[in-house]
């Protein structure tokens, strides 16, 4: 897991060669101004998910991970906590191939990171991660998909 600001995302590049696609992104499109939905930026290697999800409490939030992909989240329109457990730590559940996603309802999350805004969250297959965390009624939020 990476959280940090958006003005260094560049310098996760290296980390993996779709990072610099999703850079490019954000330099050209102001994510405030897009509609909920996907946008594609190459194929089924990346695209964004925009969101505007119902803000849930630490206990309310359910542990997801991937295999497939890295997630790259932002928030948009308010602050946004993410419970965090590494994935090693999970108990098994289902694996859903075709979400690439396990969700893990009531497992527990052993720590807790928050971005503002301009700020961002990497989460490899590695990273658990429960996300929505917020005392607002609705957040508006980005979710980039990167091949892991």
């Amino acid at each position: 897991m990476i959280i940090d600001t958006l003005d260094n995302l560049g310098n996760y590049v290296t980390l993996n060669p779709l990072f610099g696609e999703v850079v490019a992104f954000l330099k050209s499109h102001d994510l405030s101004s897009l509609e909920a939905g996907k946008y594609p930026i190459k194929g089924d290697e990346l695209f964004v998910n925009i969101q505007v999800a119902k803000g849930k409490t630490a206990e309310e939030a359910v542990v997801e991970t991937h295999r497939k992909m890295v997630d790259i989240q932002v928030p948009i329109s308010g602050s946004e906590t993410y419970g965090f457990t590494p994935a090693a730590l999970l108990p098994e559940a289902e694996y859903d191939e075709s979400k690439d996603m396990t969700l893990l309802p009531g497992a527990q999350k052993q720590s807790f990171v928050t971005c503002g805004k301009g700020m961002f969250a990497i989460f490899f297959p590695q990273d658990g991660h429960a996300p929505c965390i917020t005392s607002a009624t609705e957040l508006k939020k980005a979710i980039f998909k990167v091949k892991a």
